[in-house]
């Protein structure tokens, strides 16, 4: 029992260290070598373009929700015109962000995982090193790059069609008085609160495309293995971002407004 724990927690440290060095490799590669702008483009295609659908359905889903039930609590203490303000703010800092990024992990991060994965099962990542072409340039950067510069744009547009949708909810379906409620909601709602969102987009499209090319690049033999780096790769990021958040939220909050 304690040699099995002992030896997961080896496993673990490994794993975090290769992480790192994978991260490091990625990062040294974008100061010295000019990445494909091709691969980055297609990239960059396949992560934004293709994946607006989900999120910004996400995004009207959640910000209707939000608006109706706050607006079933403030309703109680009569203070139904501060609805579209505590939307407006948890949409731009913490629910845009979050769930665009684990929108973008489930259909990205699984798929690169995945690609990835099998390329590594059927040796094409060692013919690529047999060709003198580094993996990490030709594979992991381009992903890299197109997660970083297409999450913070995706969850801008999660952020507007989220509000949007809370505004057509609550001034049209809940009666609240639309004068009132954009009023509330453009003078509570500070551009601290949109850059920080911005901020962990950026952050969360990084940790999707590194946690992804990791466990794709480090995956199993087989097609078992293929499908055990997929779902690693899903869940380790889902956690990463949902951990990461909060700690970026004390860290932002006490950047901008000194709390």
């Amino acid at each position: 029992m304690v040699a099995t724990l002992r030896q997961r927690i080896n496993d673990a440290l490994t794993g975090l260290g290769d992480f790192g060095l994978l991260a490091m490799e990625a990062m040294r590669s974008l100061r010295y070598q000019r990445p494909s702008w091709l691969d980055f483009v297609r990239q960059l295609h396949f992560v934004g373009v293709k994946s607006q659908s989900v999120v910004l359905t996400t995004g009207a889903a959640t910000g209707m929700v939000l608006c109706a039930q706050t607006f079933f609590q403030f309703h109680k203490v009569k203070m139904d015109t501060a609805t579209g303000a505590v939307v407006s703010v948890g949409m731009c800092s913490e629910l845009g962000p979050v769930l665009a990024a684990l929108m973008l992990t489930a259909r990205v991060g699984a798929a690169m995982a995945a690609e990835l994965g099998t390329m590594k099962v059927t040796e094409q990542i060692d013919a690529l090193r047999t060709l003198a072409t580094h993996p990490i340039d030709y594979l992991v950067v381009p992903r890299f790059l197109a997660c970083v510069v297409a999450a913070p744009l995706l969850t801008a547009e999660a952020i507007v069609v989220g509000i949007l949708a809370s505004q057509l909810v609550g001034v049209n379906l809940l009666g609240i008085e639309g004068t009132y409620y954009r009023a509330n909601m453009i003078r509570y709602t500070a551009p601290s609160d949109v850059v920080t969102g911005l901020i962990k987009a950026l952050i969360f499209g990084a940790i999707i495309a590194l946690v992804a090319c990791y466990k794709g690049l480090n995956c199993r033999q087989g097609a078992e293995g293929v499908g055990r780096a997929t779902t690693e790769a899903v869940v380790a990021a889902s956690i990463s971002i949902l951990v990461s958040n909060f700690f970026l939220t004390l860290f932002l909050t006490r950047l901008f407004k000194g709390i």
